[in-house]
């Protein structure tokens, strides 16, 4: 009774302090748009207009994502093939990469100017549009098939191999598999990927930015942001957050509704044989979804390489002064993340009570956007500070917030693991406190917390979201600097500040990983 105490009093006392802070910037920013939305005009048939635009494009990327990613995982899952773990490497890439960055990937290739729209005039059609809703779509669907993949992937290796042995020895055919195996494991995982897909459709800033635009392709989270900085209408921009954080919370309650993980029980972890799929036209079909699947996704990343050394000779100097301020948002942002993911962590694993409530905290982000919370902290401060003055601290922080899910998913498991195997040794130890997590917790918890700093670094690193509220021209980051040299068609420059933007993002995340896994406890 005494150990409780005392757990509660170290471990509780931040947990719950951490859950406190988390639905104060998520629900707290969330209650002073609403209060400034009080009196407001309403929203007229432009606002209505995005609102439109937003469900449209988020339905059908999201369609688009899901539906081309089941055959691409299934050909996945049923063969093996030299260089299987690189293009299941390379599926990650896209997550890490700065949005901006593969955007002027794809302008490169699919553009007006790109290679794709040139061949497109060699045989006599007309250039590619990418403007616009198709371009929304495009990037959208370049983003999300690598993770619906990656999803449906695992769904599909947590079918025990002697599920399809079995199937072989009962003659079952293709269809019979689908219908019995793959089908069951589908309908589980896919509204919930499906949720996920549509809420970074909704919330995705960067890409309307770049690709949208114009009446007919403005998103809400768009239209927040022009309703600050160049209407400032606060009530307007109020009311669109609250609308933007209605549809995301909507669509988490969907999934969460809806997602019921097939149980298929355990197995040998033998690696799977698939004899349904030895015939020469399967074989053929897969290695064909596979092939168009890693040129879709490797062509803009190779743009960016080969453009981007030509280009490093032109970058001004101003970029590398952005480039040190993004990384001082990174490193800040990390920080965030990994203490609060830790507080949290460490108060689920050891039993506190409202351990659901806790876990829900860190989650609150995936509803509330950059936007929502960036107009409410920009409401709360601006009647006593220059918004501008705090632009960078203000990042690193909503960057954290946003980071914190994927990294306590990250967490959670491996210090419940620690817990567990060496819990009950360290009470009879008498182990407590900063002791018990430095002898511990810690060196079994290392590489994942290596993994959770790195990821919250390199996302923060290419963030073009709350800055390019308050950031001014004097304290730009590098993703809103790239931005700029787009907008300004310095396109050499804008090429060499990309691939520095990838090759400082690659590195933090690379950092952070490596000093985790390093010397560490197995």
């Amino acid at each position: 009774m005494a150990y409780r105490a005392q757990q509660i009093t170290l471990w509780g006392v931040s947990g719950y302090g951490a859950a406190a802070f988390l639905v104060a910037l998520s629900l707290g920013t969330l209650l002073v748009v609403a209060r400034a939305s009080a009196g407001g005009a309403g929203l007229g048939s432009a606002d209505f207009a995005a609102l439109r635009f937003t469900l449209l494009q988020a339905l059908v990327s999201a369609c688009l994502s899901v539906a081309l990613a089941v055959p691409v995982a299934r050909a996945l899952a049923r063969r093996n093939f030299k260089g299987r773990t690189w293009l299941i490497t390379l599926l990650g890439a896209p997550f890490i990469l700065p949005v901006i960055v593969a955007v002027l990937g794809l302008l490169t290739v699919y553009g007006r100017a790109g290679w794709l729209s040139d061949a497109f005039v060699w045989a006599g059609l007309e250039r590619m549009n990418i403007y616009g809703f198709s371009g929304v779509v495009l990037a959208h669907v370049f983003f999300n098939l690598p993770l619906a993949t990656r999803l449906f992937l695992q769904g599909w290796q947590a079918i025990p191999s002697e599920h399809f042995r079995l199937a072989a020895g009962l003659g079952m055919s293709s269809r019979d598999i689908t219908r019995h195996l793959e089908y069951p494991m589908l309908r589980g995982i896919l509204p919930g990927t499906f949720a996920t897909i549509f809420l970074i459709c909704i919330t995705s800033f960067a890409v309307a930015l770049t690709l949208g635009g114009g009446p007919r392709a403005t998103t809400i989270e768009l239209a927040i942001y022009q309703a600050f900085r160049f209407d400032f209408d606060l009530a307007k921009a109020a009311v669109l957050a609250l609308l933007q954080f209605a549809i995301c919370a909507a669509a988490a309650i969907f999934a969460w509704r809806l997602s019921r993980p097939a149980t298929f029980g355990s197995g040998f972890d033998a690696p799977p044989q698939r004899w349904d799929c030895t015939g020469i036209s399967t074989r053929l079909a897969d290695i064909l979804l596979l092939t168009l699947a890693t040129l879709f996704l490797a062509a803009p990343l190779v743009v960016i390489l080969f453009k981007g050394l030509s280009g490093l000779s032109e970058l001004p100097v101003p970029v590398f002064q952005a480039a040190i301020r993004s990384i001082l948002v990174a490193l800040c942002s990390a920080c965030i993340t990994l203490g609060l993911a830790l507080a949290l962590a460490q108060t689920i694993a050891r039993g506190a009570r409202f351990g659901g409530f806790l876990e829900a905290s860190g989650y609150l982000s995936l509803a509330a956007s950059p936007m929502v919370i960036g107009s409410g902290l920009f409401i709360a401060v601006f009647p006593f500070i220059d918004p501008a003055l705090i632009a960078l601290p203000i990042t690193a922080l909503v960057n954290a917030a946003l980071s914190l899910p994927f990294a306590l998913r990250a967490l959670i498991p491996v210090v419940r693991k620690a817990e567990q195997d060496f819990g009950q040794l360290a009470d009879t130890l008498n182990m407590q406190g900063w002791q018990r997590f430095r002898l511990m917790t810690w060196p079994r918890i290392r590489p994942a917390a290596g993994f959770a700093a790195g990821l919250a670094a390199a996302l923060s690193m290419g963030d073009l979201g709350v800055v390019a509220l308050f950031a001014d021209p004097d304290a730009a980051t590098l993703p809103l600097m790239l931005y700029r040299l787009m907008g300004s068609y310095q396109m050499e420059a804008a090429n060499g500040a990309a691939l520095l933007l990838v090759a400082l993002s690659l590195l933090l995340f690379w950092v952070f990983d490596r000093g985790g896994r390093m010397n560490a406890a197995s």
